[in-house]
């Protein structure tokens, strides 16, 4: 009598670069036997700058490549994408896919004062989305909530300038005007931009909170993981396995941006 083999689960990451990774660096560490497909759009980042029809004709490629690599879950780890997206994917595809959302509610539930605010930080079509904008309505918000664009954060990012002269001058010019001293939460809505919290955090005053939404997307995947069965085999270290652009990479591509992570929580 032969006995069946539960192999390890397949969990697709999308992103248009090197932001998913900041979700994928927290997915790793919560659920280490998975073996993990990350896509990078590498050759179409940034999709902030893109119009909707051209992010929908690349999501909709690079999803299908995931989906032929027998995944079983899917991440979108990119804010914009899921925006434009994330119905129409979970329309077309059947399993379990996960977007990211900028983490308005939490913010929401921390302001103290009548007067205080909350100021959300995103690319620009990201703040432009009917998504985000029937979130903040929705948590009836609207009069208590200001956007940020750091559209540029998107291309530091890539670049690896993760702490330069330059994306320091570009931040504190970016939030001079705002009256921070109102603000109780900063929400971070893009992946990319988790790489520079602690250079934004230096320039906030040390009361308010810095917020984004990879816990909780995590906390997310980890909900559908429970459904499937465990895998025979769970002491095998975790795998990575890596496409730029449907192009396969080795996966040492990925250790500048892991390495600057581990250094951040530190």
């Amino acid at each position: 009598m032969t006995t069946s083999i539960i192999e390890r689960r397949r969990i697709g990451f999308f992103d248009s670069g090197m932001g998913g990774l900041t979700v994928l660096h927290l997915a790793q560490q919560a659920y280490p036997e998975a073996e993990y497909i990350y896509y990078a759009d590498v050759d179409n980042v940034p999709y902030g700058k893109k119009s909707k029809k051209t992010i929908k004709k690349l999501v909709f490629k690079a999803v299908q490549f995931l989906v032929d690599q027998d995944i079983d879950i899917l991440v979108v780890a990119c804010n914009t994408a899921t925006s434009v997206c994330i119905k129409k994917l979970r329309q077309r595809y059947d399993l379990p896919i996960i977007g990211m959302e900028p983490a308005v509610k939490p913010a929401v539930q921390l302001l103290k004062r009548p007067q205080h605010r909350i100021l959300v930080c995103a690319t620009r079509l990201t703040l432009k989305e009917k998504k985000l904008k029937d979130l903040i309505t929705n948590l009836e918000a609207s009069d208590k909530t200001d956007l940020l664009s750091l559209q540029k954060l998107v291309a530091f990012a890539e670049a690896q300038d993760f702490d330069s002269k330059k994306v320091s001058k570009y931040l504190h010019k970016k939030f001079k005007d705002k009256d921070l001293r109102g603000y109780t939460a900063v929400v971070l809505g893009c992946t990319h931009f988790i790489y520079y919290r602690e250079l934004i955090k230096e320039i906030l005053p040390k009361d308010i909170e810095i917020i984004d939404g990879n816990a909780g997307t995590v906390a997310r995947l980890l909900f559908f993981l429970e459904q499937f069965p465990q895998a025979d085999d769970q002491s095998r270290p975790s795998k990575i396995k890596v496409y730029f652009s449907g192009r396969k990479q080795k996966s040492k591509v990925l250790k500048p941006f892991l390495k600057f992570l581990n250094q951040q929580e530190r």
